[in-house]
């Protein structure tokens, strides 16, 4: 193994050398593993929930008509602040809120992506994957754990989601969601939440190929009231024709280019403003 970085090739040495040491000592202590992996009933029991499988796309016109047609109730001075975003917007001068490589989070991963999702259901938790971001990952808890108590808890970009079934729908729950998180009109309008922030979902069915995430969102430093709203996604099939793929951040300011010495490298693209 060749290191290139002192401390990174420490820190792997060592963790080697623990592990042979342990492989070698069976007497050496070692921490078991909490708790058990999924048995075959919990696997058999997804079969009895709804049928989330395939590659999912938001219906972008609905999501636009509901940024023109829903207010959010922003409270006077964030409200101060949108407008004048809105205009830097009109004007070709987006703040760029999104284009910062920082994950969106929510509820932006539900409410504002462009791109497609996928639901993964294993025993205790639904996993959405996204496109956007380098692969969003959300993980929703549905083995009945309760959030982190406070001084227990980590704020997150995504925050900490559990939710149970009623019914066919899926009630989520998040909190823990990181302050510096925004709640997003588009990708050059939003702001932060400000912290404290709480989101409810009911997410359904709707028809054959058609899922409904209604959300309510609570957040009392930049809101005046909980905001309602809902975004639609369409099922787009199944299969390798519909896999998703790696959506990397800013790639699309680059372009694919060969060095002097052959290598294939990656070149920022001239701006006119630069």
């Amino acid at each position: 193994m060749i290191c290139m970085r002192f401390v990174a090739c420490a820190l792997v040495t060592s963790f080697l050398g623990g592990i042979s040491a342990s492989a070698q000592n069976p007497t050496a202590e070692a921490t078991a593993p909490m708790g058990h992996g999924p048995v075959g009933a919990e696997w058999s029991a997804i079969a009895n929930l709804p049928d989330w499988t395939g590659v999912w796309m938001p219906d972008i016109r609905d999501q636009v008509r509901q940024e023109k047609e829903n207010n959010v109730p922003w409270a006077a001075e964030a409200a101060a602040e949108i407008q004048k975003q809105i205009a830097l917007e009109k004007a070709g001068k987006p703040r760029g809120s999104h284009n910062t490589c920082l994950p969106w989070g929510m509820p932006g991963m539900m409410m504002l992506t462009h791109n497609a999702v996928e639901f993964l259901f294993t025993p205790g938790r639904i996993t959405i994957l996204g496109e956007l971001d380098g692969n969003n990952i959300r993980r929703i808890y549905t083995d009945g754990r309760p959030h982190p108590p406070g001084p227990d808890s980590e704020v997150t970009f995504h925050g900490h989601s559990t939710a149970q079934w009623d019914g066919d729908t899926l009630v989520v729950d998040t909190v823990d969601i990181l302050p510096q998180t925004e709640i997003a009109l588009s990708e050059g309008v939003g702001i932060p939440n400000g912290g404290g922030m709480r989101i409810r979902e009911r997410i359904r069915l709707t028809g054959p190929h058609e899922l409904s995430d209604e959300m309510e969102i609570t957040a009392p430093n930049v809101l005046s009231q909980t905001y309602r709203t809902t975004r639609k996604f369409q099922r787009l099939g199944w299969g390798p024709t519909w896999d998703i793929v790696q959506g990397v951040c800013l790639e699309g300011n680059f372009v694919d280019q060969i060095d002097a010495n052959g290598h294939a490298i990656f070149v920022p693209i001239p701006r006119a403003d630069q």
